[in-house]
């Protein structure tokens, strides 16, 4: 089996929460804050679960907008990717999970391939850069409106980026 990586930025603990939910659900993988993280880091692993939230007016979470120069610089050729991010879609109906959107499109061209995409279906929003094809480009998550459907939606996405 190949190796798994979850990297997350978190400023208030949501997006950690999340991610250590993961890492519950995927015991092969290891967590890595990505303020912590290099490139080596990255390196190590074939599939790459990089999750971030959504801040301000659609804004990475502040280490992701650090890390963002590793991540980019890395040979992701080959590597498979799965994204989650978090967001608000009733405070910031217009931006919801943007985070992930701009994630997305910095290394949408860097060779690795995407798994995970996620209905837009079951959200109320009216914008979001994170959204491709009628799909988000990951999974969705609002912390502050839904939380009672992040353990479902976690467990179905995981089906998803398995297969």
């Amino acid at each position: 089996m190949s190796k798994t990586g979850i990297f997350y930025g978190s400023s208030v603990g949501n997006t950690r929460f999340v991610a250590e939910k993961l890492a519950d659900l995927l015991p092969e993988a290891e967590l890595n804050p990505v303020e912590q993280a290099e490139q080596s880091d990255i390196e190590k692993y074939d599939f790459l679960i990089l999750g971030t939230s959504t801040w301000g007016v659609g804004n990475l979470q502040d280490d992701f907008e650090t890390f963002v120069d590793t991540l980019v610089n890395t040979d992701l050729e080959g590597k498979t990717v799965a994204l989650f991010g978090l967001g608000d879609q009733f405070t910031y109906p217009d931006t919801f999970c943007n985070g992930m959107g701009k994630l997305y499109d910095l290394i949408k061209d860097k060779g690795c391939k995407f798994v995970g995409d996620w209905p837009i279906d079951e959200y109320d929003f009216s914008e979001s850069i994170a959204v491709v094809d009628n799909n988000f480009v990951g999974l969705a998550l609002d912390e502050d409106n839904e939380p009672d459907l992040t353990d479902y939606r976690l467990k179905e996405w995981i089906k998803k980026i398995k297969s």
